[in-house]
């Protein structure tokens, strides 16, 4: 089921840009009366929606379309959308919001482990939906921006090193002490805003909005679940918790250099 945006919606918008006409979403829903529901309010917003009922059918509407973002049911006929996420993220990454029935944690952690960079727990609001999604087309067009610039750089921008973690900002990879490791989208520019004030405790109403491009603090949970992440594929020693305020990067022994 396909969406059109309304005549003239996002006229002058850069493609991909929040409100561009050429902007494509793909909702993965299997509750009829919520995939209408969430892709009436989408194509509102003057983005082309189109909508599909099972996993299958998800990687390949996801191949066909290559969508800017995918609004993604957890619990699919066929596969579920934890492997749907998995698929679409190996053929192209696309920035991934997870709609789940549990507010458990775990199901979240697992989530973005596998590629989704947000989620949000059913019932949700419509306002709140579309906020996420445009934070979300916000991100990708500005990470587009900063890969087009330092590709037109005549000298690779140096990267950020804080303890025995490198942070390549060009190309978007991280290693620490010597071994890469893969992170998603989100994870690497939570770990970059951290890294560029190191030792320095930032809320996380601070990072939600640096990272997240959100105001609402009711969206502080998913900052803790991608610290969460992080911290498994980084190390728990790197981010220190300040209970009740935010977190905290922790270069290893002591050292750090300045992002520059």
């Amino acid at each position: 089921m396909s969406f059109a945006s309304r005549p003239g919606a996002g006229a002058g918008s850069p493609a991909g840009a929040p409100g561009a006409a050429s902007t494509s979403v793909l909702v993965v829903e299997d509750e009829p009366a919520i995939a209408t529901a969430v892709a009436r309010r989408l194509s509102a917003e003057g983005w082309q929606v189109e909508t599909v009922g099972d996993g299958l059918q998800a990687v390949e509407a996801a191949a066909r379309l290559t969508p800017d973002v995918v609004v993604l049911d957890v619990m699919l006929p066929g596969i579920d959308g934890l492997e749907v996420c998995r698929r679409i993220q190996a053929d192209r990454p696309v920035p991934v919001l997870m709609l789940t029935a549990r507010d458990d944690e775990t199901d979240m952690l697992i989530g973005l482990g596998v590629g989704a960079d947000d989620y949000m727990t059913k019932p949700f609001s419509m306002r709140e939906l579309v906020a996420r999604v445009k934070a979300l087309l916000r991100r990708q067009q500005r990470a587009a921006l900063v890969a087009e610039r330092a590709a037109g750089a005549p000298e690779a921008e140096p990267p950020v090193v804080v303890g025995d973690v490198v942070i390549d900002r060009a190309q978007r990879r991280v290693h620490r002490a010597g071994e890469e490791v893969h992170l998603t989208p989100t994870e690497f520019d939570l770990l970059l805003a951290l890294a560029a004030s190191p030792r320095t405790v930032l809320t996380r109403e601070r990072l939600l909005a640096e990272v997240w491009d959100w105001v609402d603090a009711s969206g502080t949970r998913t900052v803790d679940s991608h610290v969460k992440a992080l911290r498994r594929k980084l190390g728990a020693d790197l981010i220190r918790t300040v209970h009740g305020v935010g977190y905290a990067l922790e270069p290893a022994g002591g050292a750090s250099g300045a992002p520059s």
